[in-house]
């Protein structure tokens, strides 16, 4: 029952030596192009070179956005070398996927994935479209009050339980809370497949004490207003 996939390509060569290519993500997406689309993955640790990759992935492989894993390039999400990747999907409008939140590589901080360092970025780029995703544990409300200040500022509810949302003392709960309210066209879920099945999370979305047209944004509505399809 999933209409369309998003598949992000990932560059980390310069920190731990690995990558999963634009032209990989590319061709799969060209094969199945009903039921995939693509986000380039660079390394901002590459300068110059990586803001060539992403406008080679956009504008000739037609990728649809841009994927940053910050604890993996080790850069904070503010660091002045993402600038110049911002400004570009900016330039060439395209929305942006950010790790948030904690990581768990002892060769990396978790400070990297702070949501407060998003403010400062979209207060410098307030036209740029970013999902945050995983949704900032363990700083679940000061990402919350991220995306009350910048309407450009989707939460990705993404490698984790969705059931969460309704256990106590969790850490996810504000989530349902502002996710069910002020912020319920702002909910994507996703599943970091392999990491979760997608048939459960599916269901335990569905399972939430929230109302059902929420849930449907949630699963699909929200996300295709954040990739403008």
């Amino acid at each position: 029952g999933i209409g369309l996939t998003i598949l992000k390509g990932r560059d980390v060569e310069t920190t731990f030596g690995g990558r999963v290519t634009n032209e990989a993500v590319a061709e799969v997406v060209r094969a199945h192009p009903d039921r995939f689309t693509g986000f380039a993955g660079v390394d901002p640790n590459k300068g110059m070179t990586a803001v060539r990759e992403l406008e080679f992935a956009v504008r000739e492989l037609g990728l649809k956005g841009l994927n940053l894993q910050c604890f993996e390039n080790r850069l904070a999400v503010d660091d002045r070398r993402m600038y110049p990747l911002y400004a570009k999907c900016v330039e060439l409008d395209v929305p942006v996927n950010v790790h948030v939140g904690v990581n768990f590589s002892l060769k990396s901080s978790p400070d990297f994935g702070r949501p407060e360092m998003l403010d400062r970025v979209l207060c410098d780029f307030p036209e740029l479209r970013v999902c945050a995703a995983p949704p900032g544990w363990p700083w679940v409300e000061e990402l919350l009050s991220v995306a009350w200040r910048h309407p450009n500022l989707w939460i990705g509810l993404v490698a984790m339980r969705p059931k969460l949302l309704n256990v106590e003392h969790s850490g996810y709960g504000p989530l349902m809370q502002y996710g069910r309210t002020i912020l319920k066209d702002r909910m994507i879920v996703g599943t970091a497949w392999p990491m979760m099945p997608m048939g459960r999370v599916i269901q335990e979305v569905r399972d939430l004490p929230i109302e059902e047209d929420v849930a449907e944004w949630w699963l699909g509505g929200n996300a295709a207003a954040f990739l403008r399809l």
